[in-house]
C-alpha cells in the first residue's frame, strides 16, 4: 500500500484503534480487515517466510487488542504504531530463530577457532576449555544453568527466568554470583 493511501486512511485507523481500546470487537474486525494485508507484507519482508509471518501477524493483533489504549495520536501515526508492533515482533522472532540452542557446555572444545596455525594456540585453547568446563562443573546447578542459558544460549535474564520458571531476581543473583565464582576459579 502506498504512503498516500496510508496517510489518507490513518484517521480511520486511529479511530478504529480508539474503539478497540474500548473493547469494540466490530472495530477490531474492521481494523484487521483494513490493516492486516499491509502488516502481513511487512512481516513477510522481514521474516522471509509466509507461514512464520502469518503466525507473527496473529501475535501482532493480540498485542494490538491488548494495547490499543496505549496508542497516543500525539506521539505518531496509527500506521507507525501498528508497523512498529509488527516490526518488533518480527525482529524478536528472527532473533529467536538465529539462536543456537546447545547443550550446556557440551562439545565446547569442538568450536572452531579463527585460523589457529600454531599448535601452541590450539593447546592453549584446549587448556582454557578444560579449565572453563571444570569451573562450570564446580558451580551450583542453578548458577551453572542460568549462566549457560544466558551466555551460551543467548537468552536474556528475563528469558532465562521464564525458561527455568524462577523469579527474575533469583536468576540475576545466580548469574552474578556464578560469574564471580567462575572468575575466582579461573584465576586460581
Amino acid at each position: 500500500m502506498g504512503e498516500s493511501v496510508r496517510s489518507e486512511s490513518d484517521p480511520e485507523v486511529a479511530r478504529l484503534l480508539a474503539a478497540c481500546a474500548r473493547q469494540d470487537r466490530q472495530a477490531f474486525q474492521r481494523l484487521y480487515e483494513r490493516t492486516a494485508p499491509q502488516l502481513l507484507a511487512c512481516l513477510i519482508r522481514i521474516l522471509r517466510n509466509r507461514a512464520t509471518a502469518e503466525d507473527a501477524l496473529q501475535d501482532v493483533f493480540v498485542q494490538v487488542w491488548g494495547r490499543a489504549g496505549q496508542f497516543e495520536s500525539g506521539r505518531g501515526s496509527a500506521w507507525a504504531w501498528l508497523i512498529s508492533i509488527a516490526r518488533y515482533r518480527a525482529i524478536d522472532l528472527r532473533r529467536r530463530e538465529s539462536r543456537i540452542v546447545a547443550e550446556p557446555y557440551a562439545h565446547i572444545d569442538e568450536i572452531p577457532g579463527e585460523d589457529e596455525p600454531q599448535d601452541a594456540l590450539a593447546s592453549l585453547g584446549q587448556r582454557a576449555t578444560k579449565a572453563l568446563t571444570s569451573c562450570l562443573a564446580a558451580l551450583q546447578p542453578r548458577q551453572r544453568d542460568c549462566i549457560v542459558l544466558a551466555y551460551q544460549g543467548g537468552l536474556t535474564q528475563a528469558e532465562v527466568a521464564s525458561e527455568i520458571g524462577e523469579p527474575l531476581g533469583s536468576v540475576k543473583s545466580w548469574i552474578r554470583r556464578g560469574l564471580a565464582a567462575l572468575k575466582r576459579c579461573l584465576e586460581s
